[in-house]
């Protein structure tokens, strides 16, 4: 039963908005309450919309519908780009978002290579002192092998000479 209230209530303000439209196609103003629930009630607003029909010519009636058609056009039309402008807002949420995780990335991947490099950097230093010490210990090692090559050679030349003499 309640359904039938709110569909009986639905339809009542739908044929008073009807009613008050078309007084105001026919006039040009807008009615006032008591003009509308006198008109529901008698039903004559069908009656007044054709009458004013005839006496004002289909012309001026035509041009008031195109009129309120060019209108509801408008509407559409601004309806229509302000959809598209939401759909553009979105994808440009979408885009920012998908950047801001790149971003992300691209910095995790910056502190990566700054370890790397530092890490690096910490092993050249030690490759470097690594290197003077194996030129040190070469140089020793050349340097004791000469001590040892002359030895030998003075222990062998020298039991020569002293046949000679």
């Amino acid at each position: 039963m309640t359904e039938f209230q709110t569909l009986r209530e639905s339809i009542h303000q739908e044929y008073r908005e009807v009613v008050e439209r078309r007084v105001f196609t026919v006039t040009g103003t807008r009615a006032d309450e008591e003009t509308i629930d006198q008109l529901m009630e008698t039903g004559d607003s069908e009656q007044i919309f054709q009458k004013a029909i005839r006496e004002q010519g289909r012309g001026q009636i035509m041009d008031t519908l195109a009129e309120i058609q060019e209108r509801h056009d408008a509407v559409r039309e601004v309806e229509r780009k302000l959809l598209e402008l939401q759909q553009i807002f979105l994808d440009m949420a979408v885009l920012v978002d998908a950047q801001g995780d790149m971003l992300d990335n691209i910095e995790s991947q910056v502190s990566s290579a700054v370890d790397h490099v530092q890490s690096g950097n910490t092993a050249l230093q030690k490759a470097k002192s690594l290197q003077k010490n194996s030129r040190k210990w070469m140089c020793i090692a050349i340097l004791i092998l000469l001590i040892i090559v002359v030895v030998i050679v003075v222990g062998v030349l020298k039991p020569w000479s002293n046949k000679g003499a």
